[in-house]
């Protein structure tokens, strides 16, 4: 982009200097554009919603950019300190800054993102003035339109509420809107409920996988109200109802995976648990864009390993300890930091040295999570230590393992011929049914029935403890793995404040490292005094004064700056998030 423009300034002064001064060469009339009207037919229609569905893995093929993904991992999840950002400290350096609650307005990151965001609503409203055009031609049915601008506005109302998420101050543009008149002064909650709320009127087979349907906007609705509005007794009328009747877009059923380790294998991206998956492809013919562009950085480094490059994504070591139990039981009182509790690492241990793993009991849904060192990784064998870390001493011991491929999967999975065969089919997990019972759960705590939160927390521990789905060296368990169902009386269903650690504890565990907990904290109204404690612990590590220094977070830190660059080609009419 800088070289393109350069070369404009260049050729625009040439021509400058030509015309003696003269004005009239930049009068130029468009030799032509695109007529709307020439795609308000049913296969122009499908094309402009291909568009716009497209947006949901954060890719555009104009701005290939690092600072988008489907699972939103840097923003998430590397914010939410679940993992830094790994590899070394000069690449990617727009992520530094994130990791350490010292960002700026102009962070690249958050212009790229924001462009992606508000790319994908103008597909969304360009969408639905075409639907109109076709509808008043009469060359589609009411029935027809009524479906294509239901699934224009809950993807409208979906883009709109990440933004949210992201700055809480955003413009709300709808297939009216004006741009001269954009501000990010109202309060868009309502318009970006109203959009969601459309898309319940879906129905539930929707024929095709990647298109939403009712069961999932009846769950991005219920996130949306949670979120923005903390209506628990609204959501979860949504989500019961979901659960009840819903069925994943090709109307086949959904529900809990037998083991979570299959959750997250390639083949079964669209599998049971996966209510809605971000679809990716490779071998297709675009050079490998369309699987998972944002994802490419976080695999293994070094050759011969998955991906082959990047090494980002690393998992912090307060994450892995989470995964320490006792009696089979998470340690809620966070003593998990502490002591023998903290999960051992091979940090600075050479790849040719001994080390024995970890022997204490532990959550087996850390080695699926996350490659450590001693551990079966998928069929690529053990993990070998810091051989398979670009910078140890930067990024910590521990690699990313959900969206990884198997071994096996190589070229069948994976683009082939490109520079890395981190571009694969591995869609993002955007809604899983653990997630759709974690929700109901979190309802179910904040409406005072404890009872029914425990049930379902319990379905999704009770799958983790299912010894089918174990990492396993050989014929036995890769590690102690001790995991429980949490009792039917007393601590920490006895109280709602304590019940609520149990469910905030669970989700940290289950849906780890993909891209949900910086909002979560966000939800719960704890993003300060958590995130605090976590990075005062990360700063002892070995690698954390590497990756943190004298980082602090403060209240501003519940939101992103909106991008300099924004505010800036608004001529002042979008103001800065407060603390920013």
């Amino acid at each position: 982009m800088k070289k393109t423009y350069i070369i404009l300034v260049f050729t625009l002064a040439v021509v400058g200097i030509i015309g003696s001064c003269r004005q009239s060469f930049l009068d130029i009339k468009p030799a032509g554009g695109l007529d709307q009207s020439l795609l308000a037919n049913e296969k122009g229609i499908e094309a402009l919603l291909i568009g716009a569905y497209g947006m949901l893995d954060g890719f555009d093929v104009s701005n290939r950019e690092w600072g988008n993904s489907g699972s939103g991992w840097v923003y998430g999840s590397v914010r939410g300190l679940e993992a830094n950002k790994g590899s070394n400290s000069g690449d990617q350096p727009w992520i530094n800054p994130i990791q350490t609650y010292s960002e700026t307005a102009t962070n690249d990151y958050f212009d790229q993102r924001w462009r992606a965001l508000y790319e994908a609503i103008s597909r969304c409203n360009n969408l639905i003035v075409v639907v109109g055009k076709a509808l008043e031609s009469e060359t589609i049915t009411q029935a027809q339109a009524d479906l294509w601008i239901q699934q224009a506005r809950v993807l409208r109302g979906w883009y709109h509420f990440d933004a949210w998420r992201m700055w809480e101050m955003i413009p709300y543009l709808d297939e009216t809107t004006d741009p001269k008149t954009v501000t990010n002064t109202e309060d868009v909650r309502a318009k970006i409920i109203a959009d969601l709320t459309e898309g319940t009127n879906l129905p539930i087979n929707m024929v095709a996988i990647g298109k939403f349907n009712r069961t999932v906007s009846q769950v991005l609705l219920a996130k949306a109200m949670m979120q923005m509005n903390k209506d628990y007794a609204g959501a979860l009328t949504l989500l019961n109802d979901a659960r009840a009747n819903g069925k994943k877009p090709d109307n086949t059923a959904i529900g809990l995976a037998p083991t979570y380790g299959e959750v997250f294998d390639i083949v079964n991206r669209n599998g049971i648990e996966a209510i809605y998956t971000v679809q990716y492809s490779v071998n297709d013919g675009s050079g490998g864009v369309n699987g998972g562009y944002g994802e490419v950085l976080n695999f293994p480094y070094g050759s011969g390993k998955p991906g082959g490059c990047c090494g980002f994504f690393q998992p912090t070591q307060e994450f892995v300890n989470s995964f320490r139990t006792a009696a089979g039981l998470p340690l809620l009182d966070f003593s998990y930091n502490s002591g023998a509790n903290q999960v051992k690492n091979d940090q600075g241990i050479a790849a040719d040295e001994p080390f024995t793993p970890d022997t204490g009991p532990l959550d087996p849904r850390l080695d699926w999570a996350v490659g450590r060192r001693g551990i079966p990784y998928w069929d690529w064998g053990k993990v070998t230590g810091m051989d398979w870390i670009r910078d140890q001493t930067y990024g910590g011991p521990f690699n990313p393992k959900k969206q990884v491929y198997k071994k096996s999967q190589e070229g069948t999975y994976t683009e082939v011929g490109n520079w890395t065969s981190g571009w694969t089919a591995n869609g993002y997990r955007m809604i899983r049914y653990a997630d759709l019972l974690l929700l109901i759960a979190e309802c179910q705590i904040e409406t005072n029935d404890l009872a029914g939160a425990r049930t379902n927390i319990n379905l999704v521990r009770a799958r983790a403890a299912n010894p089918a789905g174990f990492v396993m060296d050989g014929a036995v368990p890769a590690a102690n793995y001790v995991i429980n169902t949490y009792p039917a009386t007393g601590y920490p269903f006895d109280t709602q404040a304590n019940a609520r650690l149990a469910l905030r504890m669970e989700r940290k565990l289950e849906l780890g490292q993909e891209g949900h907990r910086y909002f979560d904290l966000n939800r719960w109204g704890i993003t300060v005094a958590e995130l605090t404690r976590i990075l005062n612990y990360e700063k002892t590590m070995p690698w954390g004064s590497n990756l943190y220094g004298d980082a602090t977070v403060g209240p501003e830190d519940v939101t992103y700056p909106l991008p300099q660059r924004q505010i800036d080609l608004s001529n002042g009419a979008l103001r800065q998030n407060t603390g920013h």
